[in-house]
């Protein structure tokens, strides 16, 4: 798992989001729609997919904030 909000792949994404009860709902392209539940509401996590190469910060972040998820369930 990386460590703060550098050098996240879509992988490491994707593995922490079914962990926690996310599924794949569509792909429009290389955009990927995990959808779930956190606190009995629906989140929708867009997900770009772009082989081995890590997000920015800023769209880890982004990320983090579409999931609803606690910073901790991120090992952050």
């Amino acid at each position: 798992m990386p460590k703060g909000a550098f050098n996240w792949t879509f992988n490491d994404v994707v593995a922490v989001l079914k962990e926690n009860g996310f599924h794949l709902n569509h792909i429009k392209g290389s955009h990927y729609f995990y959808v779930g539940y956190i606190d009995g509401k629906a989140r929708q996590v867009c997900v770009a997919k772009h082989g081995k190469i890590s997000f920015k910060p800023r769209t880890f972040k982004g990320m983090m904030e579409q999931s609803g998820l606690s910073r901790d369930k991120w090992g952050l």
